[in-house]
């Protein structure tokens, strides 16, 4: 921003100074001409040296640096609310229906069919295509895919 008004200042001087490059006369005109652009000059230069002086007072005027001040510590501690007694999980799979079977195609991990209708309360529930059927070599086993419901949400009940 300060080029510009410089450059323009500049600009000035040299189109006054080759105005006053003609023969000298001493009209009143000339005369108040070349103390009008210098009186232009003159005002311009003091706004330029006001405007320095503000910035450099706001540069000085800045906030001080923030104190460090040490945490203060609660004196009481939040104690944790407790846990209802009888927790009730619909998804908890009961551990003795768990069961491995060896096939052709590897191990097949699942919960029996007929376990779980007996030991779950909520067997009617478990997702429909999570069913598989295992040939084994005691014959054919249908339960759950123990994958399958794991990915459903479904847990092993330990102890």
């Amino acid at each position: 921003m300060y080029r510009r008004i410089i450059t323009t200042i500049v600009a000035a001087s040299i189109a006054i100074t080759a105005i006053g490059a003609t023969p000298a006369r001493a009209d009143d005109r000339d005369v108040a001409r070349a103390l009008a652009a210098i009186l232009g000059i003159a005002v311009v230069g003091k706004i330029i040296h006001d405007k320095k002086k503000d910035k450099q007072r706001a540069v000085t005027r800045h906030q001080p640096a923030p104190v460090y001040q040490a945490p203060r510590h609660r004196t009481h501690k939040v104690q944790p609310r407790p846990l209802p007694r009888h927790v009730r999980n619909n998804k908890l799979l009961p551990k003795q229906c768990f069961r491995s079977f060896d096939t052709r195609r590897g191990t097949v991990q699942m919960f029996g069919n007929r376990c779980l209708q007996n030991n779950f309360r909520h067997a009617n529930r478990l997702p429909q295509h999570c069913k598989v059927q295992a040939r084994t070599h005691q014959g054919r086993r249908i339960g759950y895919d123990a994958r399958c419901l794991r990915d459903a949400g479904y847990r092993l009940a330990r102890g």
